[in-house]
C-alpha cells in the first residue's frame, strides 16, 4: 500500500480534478472503475493474481450490491476499494449538493455492506470534480483520487493500443482502467501484457491507501 500526494487543478473547476501521484519513487498504481462486473472483474482478478499485482477498484454502489461475492473476492485478494458513486452520474459536479451527497453516501453504504468495511477513496465519475464534490467526499471520510495515465479503454474498449498506452506509465503514475461498463476483454489482455513490461523497467505496483 502506498500514499498519495496531490493538489486540486489550477482552475478549481469541474473536470480539473485532484492531480495525484503515488509517493513511492518506483511504483505505479493500477486502478479500475465501474465494477464489479460478473464477467470482466473475475478475469481481471485472475490476471492480477497470476502477476502478483495489487490494485485499487473504484466500485459503483449499485453493482457492489448486485455482486457482493465479487466485492469480497476483491478484498480477500488484497486489493483496495474506492467509492465511484451509487449510480455513476455523468455530471456529479452539476448536481445539487444534496443529490451528490446521496450518490456518495448510498455507495458507501452498499460497499460497506458487501465488503464488510467501508471504502476509503473516492473518484468522481468521468472526472466531474468541483469544490463541492471534493468537500462532500471529504465529509464522508473519503480521499479524492483522480488519475495521471488514461489508456482510453472507456472510450475505445476494442482499441489494441490500450496496452501500449498503459506501458507509457512512469514512476508515480495513477493509471485509469475499467473492469465494468462494457466489453473489457482488451483491458484484461492489456494489463496482462503491460505489467511484465513495466516491471522490466524497474517499476513495481502498489495499491492506494
Amino acid at each position: 500500500m502506498t500514499h498519495l500526494r496531490g493538489r486540486f487543478g489550477p482552475a478549481d473547476r469541474p473536470g480539473t480534478g485532484p492531480r495525484f501521484r503515488v509517493s513511492s519513487a518506483d511504483s505505479v498504481a493500477l486502478t479500475f472503475d465501474d465494477g464489479p462486473h460478473p464477467v470482466w472483474t473475475p478475469r481481471l482478478l485472475d490476471v492480477l493474481d497470476e502477476l502478483n499485482v495489487r490494485a485499487t477498484f473504484f466500485l459503483i454502489g449499485e453493482r457492489a450490491a448486485e455482486h457482493p461475492r465479487l466485492v469480497l473476492r476483491i478484498v480477500d485478494a488484497g486489493h483496495m476499494l474506492g467509492n465511484h458513486t451509487m449510480r455513476h452520474p455523468a455530471h456529479l459536479a452539476a448536481m445539487p449538493a444534496h443529490l451528490a451527497r446521496r450518490e456518495i453516501d448510498e455507495a458507501q453504504d452498499a460497499i460497506a455492506q458487501a465488503a464488510g468495511r467501508p471504502a476509503t477513496l473516492f473518484r468522481a465519475p468521468e472526472g466531474s470534480w468541483s469544490r463541492m464534490v471534493l468537500r462532500l467526499a471529504r465529509e464522508a471520510g473519503l480521499e479524492p483520487v483522480d488519475w495521471g495515465v488514461d489508456p482510453k479503454d472507456w472510450r475505445e474498449p476494442q482499441n489494441p493500443r490500450i496496452g501500449a498506452r498503459i506501458m507509457r506509465s512512469r514512476a508515480g503514475d495513477v493509471v485509469l482502467c475499467h473492469d465494468g461498463g462494457g466489453d473489457r476483454s482488451l483491458t484484461v489482455a492489456a494489463v496482462a501484457a503491460a505489467v511484465p513490461v513495466l516491471r522490466g523497467r524497474g517499476l513495481s505496483f502498489m495499491t492506494l491507501r
